[in-house]
């Protein structure tokens, strides 16, 4: 139903909350990396929340349709056109059959999402049809769609004009720098009082060296506390490094002496220690940041984190559609 003219950079099949239950085999959760826009597009064509739809990484994909439907595009402005008319965000709009729909570069933002009534229809491995790029599994054969697939889409009943309101889109930032939420742990205790206050107090970049297994941090050095330099042979010689446990998703881990955020593709497990992590409700920030662009984090509780998300998920509901 749909036809792949050009794949963009990296467009790939997710659906939300992704492949849950399956880390201690080596498969991460994937899932949209901003699952805000995700879900409320989506909710614009009357699907499900979590249906499958497409995340657009910085270069948008150009698509044909081959049978009429409905569309809707949110997140990063792809500047997105039907035929070369111009498109809005955050609205259902109806397309013909043989239209052809051009995404270009994100002018804000990172990632665009693309749902279509009916959501994508590819074939699922373990409850989800979540892409798994380094893994080849579930998306289209394994991998992000290429040129001259035929996507599967089903059929929905939805109607143009949606809107999604105002005061329940992800505010996107225009000057490159991010306030992230942060809970600590689990390894705080290894970093010292100084080492927690530059990390709070100091920006950090977004390395280019970043995909969906991991986001490099560039910024000032850490410091320890006396555990993590008289510790027993086993944990490793360098101070950042512990005996192998698991990492929750999200974990800032600390290799060294440079941080990567664990992101949805990022692995379950290691041996180097995490000293916060980003919790699901800061995670939309990520995804819509560009390398070269500067984060400053903030620590809330985890309870507060909690709350935040199930915020999120009652705006990505039929409450926030006028």
């Amino acid at each position: 139903m749909l036809e792949v003219i050009k794949p963009g950079l990296e467009t790939s099949i997710q659906d939300w909350p992704g492949r849950y239950g399956f880390l201690n085999v080596g498969f991460p959760w994937s899932g949209p990396m901003d699952a805000w826009s995700f879900r409320l597009a989506n909710c614009l064509v009357g699907n499900a929340p979590g249906a499958a739809a497409l995340e657009c990484q910085f270069i948008g994909p150009t698509l044909k349709f081959h049978r009429p439907t409905v569309i809707a595009l949110t997140g990063a402005e792809m500047q997105g056109t039907i035929d070369g008319v111009p498109l809005p965000l955050w609205e259902s709009i109806a397309v013909n059959a043989g239209a052809t729909l051009e995404m270009r570069f994100a002018k804000t933002g990172a990632r665009g999402y693309l749902a279509i009534a009916g959501g994508i229809q590819n074939e699922a491995f373990f409850g989800s049809r979540a892409t798994f790029h380094k893994g080849g599994l579930g998306g289209m054969e394994g991998h992000a769609i290429k040129a001259g697939q035929t996507i599967p889409v089903g059929v929905g009943a939805s109607k143009a004009g949606r809107k999604v309101r105002l005061s329940a889109r992800p505010p996107l930032v225009t000057d490159k720098r991010w306030q992230v939420e942060v809970v600590a742990g689990p390894n705080d205790d290894w970093i010292d009082a100084a080492g927690h206050a530059r990390f709070l107090a100091m920006d950090w970049k977004l390395s280019s060296k970043s995909d969906r297994g991991g986001f490099r941090l560039e910024g000032p050095e850490w410091t320890f506390t006396h555990r993590a330099h008289h510790k027993l042979p086993e944990h490793g010689s360098d101070p950042a490094n512990i005996v192998d446990h698991g990492y929750p998703v999200g974990a800032i881990n600390l290799a060294g002496q440079t941080p990567i955020i664990l992101v949805n593709d990022g692995p379950s497990g290691g041996g180097f220690i995490n000293p916060y992590t980003v919790p699901q409700c800061a995670f939309w920030k990520l995804g819509q940041s560009k390398p070269g662009e500067t984060y400053r984090f903030h620590v809330i509780s985890v309870v507060e984190a909690q709350a935040r998300a199930r915020a999120l998920t009652a705006l990505c509901t039929e409450s926030s559609i006028e």
